[in-house]
């Protein structure tokens, strides 16, 4: 034990102890007891740990290991040491150490002085760090053995002074380098360890967002914590003195202010607008007050001398002629004097100043509405109405909308045609669907939602099961209700399976009854056209069909069947906006505008129509003719201009509900979507299958975000508006699809009328999504009647 606490320390010399045996003292009898003081020996205690690693590295270099380095070396990594968590354990076996090796009849004295001597190391040190330590240690420790030092730097690492290692505290010791070379910077490697991370430009950003966060819902000790810790400031000194001053309703100091932001703003009118805002409320404040000689002082002396909008100037002013404060805040549109009307004011003027100098109102907010409101643009099956609010959503999940709730599932089936279905529309208010066929009838149906009936199946069956009824018996879903009712007959119905099927009651379900038969078209129909206040219906004929009938749904009367000439071919017509008029024409070349009763108003002469559509104004009407273009037509000048040209024949067109997009159908090339402003090709959808038939496409869904077609193939293709390739494919009919409409007031309910004689209603999924129904295995791309 005295070889091991001597040697490291009992010679300048490279070699080891063990090479130099005639050096040796003479071993001396170990003693009995220590006499050392209480403290003394729970310090030792402490560093009993320490002690293992330093009698280790000194045997290490007993065998011949690495010589110790020089003590300059070690007072460095002992300076170094000194107030990190292992100085204080590295002292206390340093202390033992030395105990250890004195003299037993001087050890208590030795003891003593060493612990003193080390005492005062320790505060010198910890009070001027560590570079300064290393010069105390010099004058205070003159009468110090100096090989005591290497053993407090090797007791204070835990390991061997020769080795570069790591401190206890996980931090890179100051002879980092292997070579046992001291670290010049080691203080100040220290202390910019110590230091807190800088924060890049987006942490603060956050900081600033979240304070201001807290900041509105009044949690101001939270957000002056936060700033404090941070090193952040949630907006510029003299910004904050502004609002104060706002708030208070301080208008002098608050136009004093205003000459501080000056420097700190990039537009130099952006203080005249902001002055003219202040004393604005401050005008309407007086008035309220019934200060009117003071408002009239800031509206001739202050608001006037700005020479800024004068027209607002001569608004205020009259505001001067109110009799009581109820009747200036209804005139002015103003809340009053008080906390909400200078909060809206502040946010007015916060919108000129720089966001480094003041946050944006309610930035956090406005952002992660921003957020929410990309990821419903950028779901492809969201046909719900938008809800800006964030109340309405969880910020905690991405926005996921599932293809169960998208009108993929056939829901109804109808039969009631005995011919090609040629057309169907649904009414501008969606109560009513209208099929045309080539049987010579028009159907009406009409649209009733459909309530859930609960009905609960009990034994024989082990499990019950609560089977949701959403559509009466012969509906498609059950054709009848066995007594008692069992699970096999279910299952085969395709309601349930096994014993855990639920219909889906989240979602509305409509069902369609036939309402009304309108008769005698002899060429059957291929087209129809509501009236803009569903009042009238049009039916129109193939191209071989020179007549044209309006019907009076309501009553189910003819009210005019329009014929001009046998040689004409009215296969179009289209409403003006009014609902007074309307335009019909052919490929023959006939192009009429006419009232109710069939009258010819105006005409066109050499046009030969393909499709018609009225615009919102009133005055143009769209024709896509033979030549494979839409141009516009104005019946009051009568003055025509080119609008969309392509190159293959235009079969059907449709317009957006804002007149801004047409979809057409282009012979052997598909669907095309078209900017009638810009007059551009914004998008062409792949996947249908068109060739010289007649298919009708439409807009649909909310904000008519979606895109339906018929095709040749006998499906139905949906499409996101944004997308080229096709998110629906519906299966189910067994010849061409002519035409399909959606619904304008139920997103989830669309119509489709078919070449097999069908009409085909398609809604959301009947089972809930977290069922999965093995006995109704029907999917978008695959479906069975």
């Amino acid at each position: 034990a005295e070889r091991k606490a001597e040697s490291p320390c009992s010679s300048n010399s490279s070699r080891s102890p063990l090479q130099q045996p005639s050096e040796l003292p003479p071993p001396k009898p170990y003693p009995r007891r220590l006499s050392l003081p209480p403290f003394a020996l729970t310090t030792a205690a402490l560093g009993e740990e320490t002690l293992a690693s330093s009698a280790s590295s000194s045997s290490d270099s007993d065998t011949g290991g690495a010589s110790p380095p020089p003590r300059k070396k070690h007072r460095a990594s002992a300076a170094e040491g000194v107030g990190e968590p292992g100085a204080s354990a590295g002292l206390s076996a340093a202390l033992v150490l030395a105990l250890a090796a004195s003299p037993s009849d001087t050890r208590t004295a030795s003891a003593a002085a060493f612990l003193t001597r080390s005492s005062n190391l320790v505060s010198s040190m910890q009070s001027n760090g560590a570079g300064q330590s290393q010069n105390q240690d010099q004058s205070q420790g003159q009468g110090q053995d100096p090989a005591a030092l290497p053993c407090l730097s090797a007791a204070q690492n835990g390991e061997s002074s020769s080795a570069a290692g790591a401190h206890s505290n996980g931090l890179l010791s100051g002879a980092s380098n292997g070579a046992g070379a001291p670290s010049s910077g080691s203080g100040s490697e220290l202390g910019s360890l110590k230091k807190k991370k800088r924060l890049s430009q987006a942490e603060e950003d956050v900081i600033r967002l979240i304070g201001q966060h807290l900041h509105g819902l009044g949690l101001n000790q939270t957000v002056d914590l936060l700033m404090q810790e941070s090193g952040c400031r949630l907006e510029h000194p003299s910004a904050t003195k502004f609002r104060n001053h706002v708030m208070e309703g301080e208008w002098d100091k608050a136009e004093n202010d205003l000459s501080e932001l000056k420097a700190l703003m990039h537009s130099p009118n952006a203080i005249v607008r902001m002055k003219f805002l202040l004393l604005q409320q401050k005008y309407l404040e007086y008035l309220e007050d019934g200060k009117v000689l003071e408002a009239l002082q800031v509206l001739r002396g202050e608001l006037t001398p700005l020479k800024y909008n004068t027209d607002r100037i001569h608004v205020l002013s009259g505001y001067l002629m109110c009799s009581h404060a109820e009747d200036l805040r209804a005139k002015a549109e103003w809340e009053g004097k008080g906390v909400s009307s200078r909060s809206r004011l502040l946010d007015k003027l916060q919108t000129y100043l720089p966001p480094s100098v003041m946050l944006p109102p309610r930035r956090l907010h406005t952002l992660l509405r921003q957020a929410v409101e990309l990821q419903r643009d950028r779901c492809l099956y969201h046909n719900t109405k938008l809800d800006n609010s964030l109340d309405s959503v969880s910020l905690l999940l991405d926005h996921v909308c599932s293809r169960k709730q998208f009108p993929c599932y056939t829901q109804q089936i109808l039969t009631e045609h005995c011919n090609e279905v040629w057309f169907c529309k649904f009414s501008n208010d969606g109560t009513k669907l209208a099929t045309g066929s080539k049987d010579t009838t028009v159907i009406v149906w009409q649209v009733d939602p459909v309530s859930a009936e609960p009905v609960q199946l009990t034994p024989p069956y082990h499990t019950p099961v609560v089977l949701l009824l959403k559509n009466p018996p012969g509906s498609g879903f059950i054709d009848q209700y066995p007594a008692p009712l069992n699970l096999p007959v279910l299952a085969q119905a395709g309601c349930v399976s096994g014993a855990a099927g639920l219909l889906d009651t989240t979602q509305d379900t409509h069902q369609l009854k036939l309402w009304r038969t309108l008769e005698g078209h002899a060429y059957g129909v291929s087209y129809l056209a509501w009236s803009p206040d569903d009042t009238y219906l049009i039916a129109c004929g193939p191209d071989d069909c020179s007549e044209l009938w309006l019907w009076n749904v309501q009553t189910g009367e003819l009210r005019t069947k329009m014929s001009q000439s046998h040689e004409d071919s009215l296969t179009s017509v289209a409403w003006n906006p009014d609902g007074k008029r309307f335009v019909t024409g052919g490929q023959r070349g006939q192009f009429y505008q006419c009232d109710l009763d069939g009258n010819l108003l105006d005409s066109w002469e050499g046009v030969r129509v393909q499709c018609l559509w009225c615009l919102g104004d009133g005055r143009t009407v769209l024709a896509s003719d033979t030549h494979q273009r839409i141009r516009g037509y104005n019946f009051e000048d009568l003055t025509d201009r080119n609008i969309v040209q392509e190159d293959h024949p235009i079969m059907s067109f449709t317009v957006s509900r804002n007149g801004r997009l047409a979809l057409l159908n282009v012979a052997t090339q598909g669907v095309h979507l078209w900017d009638l402003q810009d007059r551009v090709l914004v998008r062409k959808y792949q996947g249908v299958t068109q060739g010289f038939y007649t298919i009708h496409s439409c807009f649909g869904g909310h904000n008519e975000d979606f895109i339906a077609s018929g095709s040749e193939d006998h499906k139905v293709y949906i499409w996101h508006k944004r997308s080229e390739l096709p998110i629906a494919e519906l299966t189910g009919h067994t010849r061409t699809v002519n035409c399909v409409s959606w619904n304008p007031s139920v997103p989830s309910l669309m119509a489709s009328a078919s070449d097999d004689g069908t009409v085909r209603i398609w809604g959301p999924a009947p089972f809930l999504d977290t069922q999965e129904v093995d006995g109704y295995n029907e999917n978008c791309s695959s479906m069975d009647s």
